[in-house]
């Protein structure tokens, strides 16, 4: 009888298996279908439609590298772009990444009304993009605008045409970065309330400064976030669009030319559909590019506990 038992039991086993795993596949189907239909379909047809000339009325013709061999080449715009945007990064990444880092020092005090100051500085960051643009399009207003009247008023000092020079249009969009440093800020603060009170207890006791006490245990212990935060400033700096189009259009000449808003212009402006995906998959290879070279530097700096250096 048990032998039987057994010979039911490793007949029925599959069968169970097997309906598990039909039932895993029915429930997570909306996702599937969703990621090959939206994500993944788009992808291999964008990379399909780099290699060819196609303009949307008249079927795509393939080209093989030209478009490539454009974007490295002939066209200027391809590199006043890129410039653009790297310049940017590597100005506006650090900037959020300072803000945040001190705005969250600064809300992480006991403070009377904090819940009130940490909502005043994240809801910034979660306002439409178009919206805060306009807004901005007012401050940076040459005669009307906030910024020069404080300079006008306190200091005496005629302001420049923010966004209508080119010397200036770049750095307006560099400071107005500022504006979102609520959403690393809210990150910044989760990571110092995760850090054990004990360090400093025992920072203090050893006769540490305030100062050491930030060097030696607040940004090592706070290193993953922070790294986290660089990722995530450098992919969206990459990404920079709906500022640059809003309020400058890439203007004045080609000074906020950002690498979204060209990639954008051919695309839907010229209806270079296949140069334009050519310029989107260049883009994600520079992005890997950038967020591989800072994973890998990650060893050398972010910290993470129980975890011994150099391993």
């Amino acid at each position: 009888m048990n032998r039987i038992a057994n010979l039911i039991a490793r007949w029925r086993r599959p069968n169970l298996v097997r309906h598990e795993a039909i039932f895993g596949f029915i429930c997570i189907a909306p996702w599937l279908i969703g990621f090959l239909a939206l994500r993944l379909g788009p992808m291999i047809a964008s990379l399909v439609l780099s290699f060819t000339e196609y303009q949307i009325v008249a079927p795509p013709t393939f080209v093989g590298l030209a478009n490539y061999i454009k974007m490295f080449g002939s066209d200027g715009s391809f590199r006043d772009a890129l410039r653009v945007t790297i310049t940017y990064g590597v100005v506006a990444v650090p900037l959020q990444l300072v803000g945040g880092l001190i705005v969250a020092l600064l809300l992480n005090q006991k403070a009377p009304g904090l819940m009130v100051w940490r909502t005043i500085y994240y809801l910034p960051s979660v306002v439409s993009g178009v919206s805060v643009a306009m807004l901005w399009l007012w401050i940076f207003h040459p005669e009307f605008g906030l910024i020069n009247l404080v300079l006008r008023v306190v200091f005496n000092i005629q302001g420049p045409a923010w966004l209508s020079h080119p010397n200036w249009a770049l750095p307006a969009l560099m400071i107005m970065s500022l504006w979102g440093v609520g959403s690393s800020m809210i990150v910044n603060l989760a990571g110092l309330q995760g850090i054990p009170t004990e360090l400093y207890e025992a920072a203090s006791i050893d006769g540490a400064t305030w100062w050491s006490k930030f060097w030696k245990v607040t940004l090592p212990m706070l290193s993953p976030v922070l790294f986290f935060n660089l990722v995530m400033g450098v992919i969206g700096s990459f990404q920079y669009f709906t500022n640059a189009y809003v309020m400058t259009n890439g203007g004045p000449g080609r000074a906020t030319l950002f690498y979204n808003l060209y990639l954008y212009t051919n695309a839907f402006q010229y209806y270079k559909m296949g140069y334009a995906s050519a310029l989107a998959w260049v883009l994600f290879l520079i992005i890997l590019a950038f967020t591989l070279l800072i994973f890998k530097s990650s060893p050398m700096w972010v910290y993470y506990e129980g975890t011994v250096k150099g391993r």
